[in-house]
C-alpha cells in the first residue's frame, strides 16, 4: 500500500531545530534576517511568500520585503541587490524568480551578483560549484536539499538505488541529481528531449519529478514499489497540481503530495540557511 510522505513532519522537526539556533544567535545580539526581493507583485509567488513568512515567524527569523516596480530595469535591480549585499543586518537574500519578461536575459547575472555568503537560495555560481563538488561553498538550492532531507527523515537509503530525475533546471533537477549521487544513488536525468520517458522512469527506485507539467507522470511511468518525490507545481484553475497523476500514486511504495510535500520542507531549509549565514557572521 502506498504511503503518503507528508512534508509537514520533517519540516516541523527542522524548524524546531532552527529556532533553537536562532535563539542562540539572538542571545548574542544577532537577529537572523532574510531579505525578500520582489520585482513586481506576481500572484503566483504569493503562496510561496506567505509560506516563507510563516516559517520565518516560527523560527524567529526576521524578514525584510523589498518590492520594486514591475517595470524596473536591470540597473535598478542590481543597485538594490548591492544595497542588500552591503547591509550587515541582512544575512540572506532571496530573489523571487522568474523576473519579469524584460529582465529574463539579465536573470543569471543578477543572481550571480548576490554575495555568496548571503546566497541562501543557492543561485550563485559558487553555490553551484559547491553543490557539484560536494564542497561547503555557498548554499545548496533549497528544493533540491529538501528532497534529500525528506528521504533521510523517512529512513530511505539511497545507496545503490536507481534514481531518475525528470527536469534539468539549475534550481531543482541538476542539483538534486548531484545530491543523489552524493548519497550513492545511480542517477539518470531526463528532460523534454528524452525519448520514451516512460522507459527511463520505469527503471527508477527513486523518481524525482520537477517538470511542472500537471499529470505528466502516469501509471506507465512508474515501477511498482518506487518512491516518487513530486516537485511539480502547476495551476489548474485554482488548484495546485503536481506532475504525478493522483491515481498513479497507488503503484508507489511512497509518494509526496502537492501541495504539502517537498514544498513544506523547502521553506524550512531556507530558514536553516539564513540562520547558518547568521551563525557564520
Amino acid at each position: 500500500m502506498a504511503i503518503c510522505w507528508s512534508g509537514a513532519e520533517p519540516a516541523q522537526a527542522l524548524l524546531n531545530e532552527v529556532k533553537k539556533r536562532a535563539e542562540n544567535c539572538i542571545a548574542q545580539g544577532v537577529t537572523p534576517t532574510l531579505a525578500l526581493l520582489c520585482v513586481g507583485d506576481d500572484p503566483a509567488a504569493a503562496g510561496y511568500r506567505e509560506r516563507l513568512l510563516g516559517s520565518a515567524e516560527s523560527t524567529l527569523v526576521a524578514v525584510k520585503t523589498v518590492t520594486l516596480a514591475p517595470s524596473s530595469d536591470e540597473k535598478t535591480v542590481r543597485a538594490e541587490i548591492e544595497r542588500l549585499n552591503a547591509d550587515r543586518s541582512v544575512h540572506g537574500i532571496l530573489i523571487f524568480l522568474p523576473l519579469p519578461h524584460h529582465l529574463h536575459g539579465a536573470e543569471k547575472a543578477l543572481c550571480a551578483s548576490i554575495k555568496p555568503e548571503k546566497d541562501v537560495d543557492g543561485v550563485t555560481p559558487l553555490s553551484a560549484a559547491g553543490t557539484y563538488l560536494g564542497k561547503p561553498w555557498g548554499f545548496t538550492p533549497c528544493a533540491a536539499e529538501a528532497c534529500i532531507r525528506l528521504l533521510d527523515y523517512y529512513g530511505f537509503d539511497c545507496s545503490g538505488k536507481k534514481a531518475v530525475v525528470v527536469g534539468r533546471s539549475a534550481v531543482i533537477g541538476k542539483p538534486a541529481a548531484m545530491l543523489l549521487l552524493e548519497k550513492n544513488a545511480t542517477v539518470t536525468v531526463c528532460h523534454r528531449k528524452t525519448r520514451d520517458l516512460a522507459a527511463q522512469t520505469r527503471q527508477a527506485d527513486i523518481l524525482l519529478t520537477a517538470a511542472g507539467s500537471a499529470g505528466l507522470i502516469g501509471a506507465e511511468h512508474i515501477r511498482p514499489g518506487a518512491v516518487v518525490l513530486d516537485l511539480g507545481a502547476s495551476w489548474e484553475g485554482e488548484t495546485l497540481a503536481g506532475d504525478l497523476q493522483p491515481e498513479a500514486s497507488s503503484l508507489t511504495a511512497a509518494y509526496t503530495p502537492v501541495p504539502g510535500g517537498v514544498g513544506a520542507v523547502t521553506s524550512a531549509v531556507l530558514m536553516d540557511h539564513v540562520v547558518r549565514a547568521a551563525e557564520t557572521e
